[in-house]
């Protein structure tokens, strides 16, 4: 898988976009064209057939324009990704903006992402190191503080909490990911995967030497989902879900602790 890194553009010219105050070009060889239609078909692009698929002369083709009429209204495709990212961060609800606690407020969030990465999920071959920082992003994080803001955690804490949540949503949905690209890239399903191999595995595995793994199998802990659905899948599923909630629990019980360490002062 390729990654991508996000802010590879100029500077100036990608924050001018980002956050509106880039003039749109008054003439030019397509003078009917936008800077949103030109991300809008990017994006699109990309859900269909992926990042590696993106080019500036892809979107050209999609638009029905010449390529060099793109760059009229955005430089490069380091600009257009910075811009697809922040235009996809835009289609979550603020978690601030529910009704709920802190909890209900940060799973919102979780769920949030995790959807946004279902429908985008190039966006995970875009490294999270360097942020967009366009007005959506930057938008999204400033909310997911302040649901954590009066909780009992510090400000450091406070970072550490948003992170951590968006962190385990990306990582879960990164393992959903490469489920589908390993059948996409190779050709192979994973049923057919695992047809090869099953059969060959069971004559070298012995239950006594693996009695654990043995007694969770035999309680059904590998058995296909009764509904038919992609084992992998429904198991990425099930993992999200028990993880998110371990998450959760975990940043439940520091708030609990430092209440019970302020009582006793």
């Amino acid at each position: 898988m390729t990654t991508e890194y996000g802010g590879r553009g100029d500077p100036q010219r990608s924050l001018e976009l980002l956050w509106g105050t880039r003039k749109s070009p008054s003439r030019g060889p397509a003078p009917g064209l936008s800077v949103e239609q030109i991300v809008q078909a990017a994006i699109e692009i990309a859900d269909a057939e992926g990042l590696t698929a993106l080019s500036m002369r892809r979107v050209a083709e999609r638009l029905a324009v010449g390529t060099m009429s793109l760059y009229t209204y955005i430089p490069g495709k380091a600009e257009l990704l910075d811009l697809m990212l922040d235009t996809i961060f835009g289609e979550e609800t603020n978690p601030a903006s529910i009704e709920g606690n802190w909890r209900a407020r940060l799973e919102l969030r979780a769920r949030e992402d995790w959807a946004l990465f279902q429908r985008h999920s190039w966006a995970l071959q875009v490294s999270s190191v360097r942020a967009g920082l366009g007005p959506n992003e930057t938008g999204l994080f400033d909310a997911t503080l302040y649901v954590v803001s009066e909780i009992g955690l510090s400000a450091r804490e406070m970072v550490a909490a948003v992170n951590l949540i968006a962190g385990y949503v990306r990582g879960a949905a990164t393992g959903v990911m490469e489920v589908a690209l390993a059948a996409q890239q190779t050709g192979i399903s994973d049923e057919q995967w695992w047809a090869a191999r099953e059969p060959i595995l069971d004559t070298y595995f012995d239950p006594k030497r693996f009695p654990t793994a043995t007694r969770v199998a035999i309680e059904g802990a590998f058995d296909p989902p009764a509904d038919g659905t992609n084992y992998f899948l429904s198991n990425a599923l099930y993992d999200f879900e028990f993880g998110l909630q371990r998450v959760l629990d975990g940043i439940e019980a520091l708030i609990l602790h430092r209440s019970e360490q302020a009582e006793q002062r």
